[in-house]
């Protein structure tokens, strides 16, 4: 808001955000996150380079592409590479406040 009253124009922010973490985990299972991590790593890839790099199969690493692409955590090029357009993850997860 400073930035704002200062007359500046803030950076955007672009985020994504889960109910619980029941539904993030859903999102990011171990499989998902080592995708995400790999082809951030590598760069654009197609998917059968991406299946290889993995180790798993092309199938499988479709449905998991297009589920992270849901949540824009995966972007997928004219080409038809994928790649992240993101450079890191901001978790954070409040824990419930008891009353005073």
């Amino acid at each position: 808001m400073e930035s704002l009253e200062a007359g500046a124009t803030p950076e955007p922010y672009f985020g994504i955000g889960f109910e619980s973490l029941p539904q993030l985990l859903e999102v990011f299972s171990l499989g998902r996150w080592a995708l995400v991590a790999y082809l951030s790593a590598q760069g654009p890839l197609s998917l059968a380079e991406l299946a290889r790099g993995l180790g798993r199969d092309e199938a499988e690493v479709n449905g998991d592409v297009a589920a992270l692409m849901e949540w824009t955590v995966v972007e997928r090029g004219a080409d038809g590479r994928v790649w992240v357009p993101w450079d890191e993850v901001d978790l954070r997860l409040p824990l419930a406040r008891r009353a005073a």
